[in-house]
């Protein structure tokens, strides 16, 4: 036994048998790089080949016969190119938007500056009186007037009146000073307050021989031709609206009609003109005013003309 044993480690130690992993690591290396460089060409040349080798067929028939094996080609799309974001498939127009080559988009129009009303030179020739009544205002003599409005102009007889009521109640008037009570009627009345055109103002002005030339207003034994002119427009000569200068037509021609007759000049350089003066013809230094009486009461006066 003993030698036996020596006889084994000897063999041991000089020569031993190759192992199963020995053997594998011994195997050559050729076939399987030509292998791992097959598999390379065929995976870069698409699935299908890949597929086609792998099955050893020789058509489309074999290509299909592995179709788990076969990577499916997806088709390449970005954020810019998709058809979520593409602007044709977009129903959605964007707010800002830049108008298409070759489209003018034309600026909106700006609303225009408004002007002075126009004014008609003629109209009808005929009368259509306000179909209002009002309560006496003022202390003294009672005086009833009508307002009549041209016809076929574009003016209320009823507005108008209300604008003549409030101008002959007013707290600098005729009305609060006891210069009469003036009370609005629509018939049965002491005077006529007619708004014209200013060919009738004209036409009206010259029965009495008073040359209006188309811009003035008159006293007439009826009543008071107020030039449509004049109440639409105002007055060059007068610093303030249209609307305040109502004041001063209907104050100055109802002057007349309660009885002062004559016209008046300007006090002096920078005081308020008097309502009886004619503050269309010039101011001559004074300053413009629309009411008989100042604030503090003190009726506003002048040299006569």
């Amino acid at each position: 036994m003993g030698k036996r044993a020596a006889t084994g480690r000897g063999r041991g130690r000089g020569r031993r048998s190759p192992s199963r992993r020995d053997r594998a690591r011994r195997r050559p290396l050729g076939p399987l790089l030509v292998l791992g460089l097959l598999v390379g060409v065929l995976s870069i040349g698409g699935g299908a080949a890949l597929a086609h080798w792998r099955s050893g067929g020789t058509g489309t028939g074999a290509a299909s016969a592995a179709p788990s094996q076969t990577p499916r080609a997806e088709p390449l799309t970005s954020p810019e190119t998709s058809p979520e974001n593409s602007p044709e498939a977009d129903p959605k127009p964007s707010v800002a938007a830049s108008p298409r080559p070759g489209v003018t988009v034309s600026p909106k129009a700006s609303p225009k500056a408004s002007g002075p009303p126009d004014v008609p030179a003629s109209a009808e020739g005929t009368f259509t009186a306000a179909q209002a009544t009002g309560a006496a205002a003022g202390t003294g003599t009672l005086r009833r007037y009508k307002v009549e409005v041209e016809d076929g102009i574009d003016l209320s007889a009823r507005q108008a009146a209300a604008e003549i009521e409030d101008i002959l109640a007013h707290p600098r008037g005729w009305a609060a000073h006891g210069r009469g009570r003036f009370q609005l009627v629509s018939s049965d009345a002491d005077f006529v307050i007619r708004i014209a055109t200013p060919a009738t103002a004209d036409r009206l002005c010259l029965a009495q021989g008073l040359n209006t030339r188309g811009e003035l207003n008159c006293e007439t034994v009826e009543g008071v031709v107020v030039n449509l002119k004049r109440w639409m427009l105002g007055s060059p000569t007068f610093a303030g609206t249209p609307a305040e200068y109502r004041h001063l037509i209907i104050n100055h021609e109802v002057g007349h009609e309660i009885g002062i007759r004559r016209h008046m000049g300007c006090p002096g350089p920078g005081r308020p003109a008097p309502v009886m003066m004619q503050q269309i013809k010039g101011l001559n230094g004074c300053v413009s005013n629309a009411w008989p009486y100042d604030e503090d009461g003190t009726y506003l006066t002048g040299p006569p003309v």
